[in-house]
């Protein structure tokens, strides 16, 4: 059941309609801008903006990065390939710096650093969203308090069980470095990252479940 909730490929799930209502106050911050736009998602996907119900205006351009080349069919998409800690391009290269749920899988706090550094430095805008930490199901492992687990339970966890996207892993060091490949934030230390930016808490049944934070918009 939490993986039918969960699933970011189903448009009638639960994350997908949470994702929707937070892609329209992101639209409605976009409309503030005189066009054309810019737009550089780190880590995202032309599936994931049609699935959120973008409609493709021609004049709003995004570039997508990834850790690899990323399929487009539409005219105003594009992919490269690049690190989002060491991004390829100049100060201020795009009105918008788009990310959602990426940041935490970027590597230590002192990477999520560099992330949010870089992405300050190329947008003169921001939105970026994470999970929250202190959310009671962690959203990838889809077990209760699984990010509050020490390592050694969580690989113990993995190697023996099917966790939410992840296959049960047998392998000691593979499970390890799933384990270790997700590190969520929690709000003050995502306000610490981006400190000039807003917050936006999404919650569900009342709790905290996401925390997006945005500036550049007066």
């Amino acid at each position: 059941m939490l993986n039918e909730m969960s699933d970011s490929r189903d448009p009638n799930s639960v994350a997908v309609r949470l994702r929707r209502k937070r892609f329209g106050f992101f639209l409605e911050l976009v409309s503030k801008i005189e066009k054309p736009v810019r737009i550089l998602d780190v880590g995202g996907t032309q599936s994931y903006w049609e699935l959120v119900g973008y409609t493709s205006p021609d004049d709003v351009q995004i570039t997508l990065l990834n850790v690899s080349k990323e399929p487009t069919t539409l005219p105003n998409f594009s992919s490269v390939v690049g690190d989002a800690c060491r991004l390829d391009f100049p100060d201020g290269a795009f009105d918008v710096v788009f990310s959602n749920s990426v940041i935490e899988h970027v590597g230590s706090y002192a990477d999520q650093g560099r992330m949010a550094a870089e992405v300050m430095r190329v947008g003169k805008r921001y939105f970026v969203q994470t999970p929250n930490y202190y959310f009671p199901i962690e959203p990838h492992f889809l077990f209760p308090m699984f990010q509050f687990l020490p390592l050694g339970m969580k690989i113990w966890l993995l190697r023996n069980a099917k966790l939410g996207w992840y296959d049960r892993t047998p392998d000691y060091d593979a499970a390890k470095s799933i384990a270790q490949s997700v590190q969520l934030l929690d709000r003050r230390e995502l306000q610490a990252l981006f400190p000039s930016g807003r917050m936006l808490i999404e919650r569900f049944y009342g709790l905290p479940k996401s925390l997006t934070v945005y500036a550049g918009w007066s």
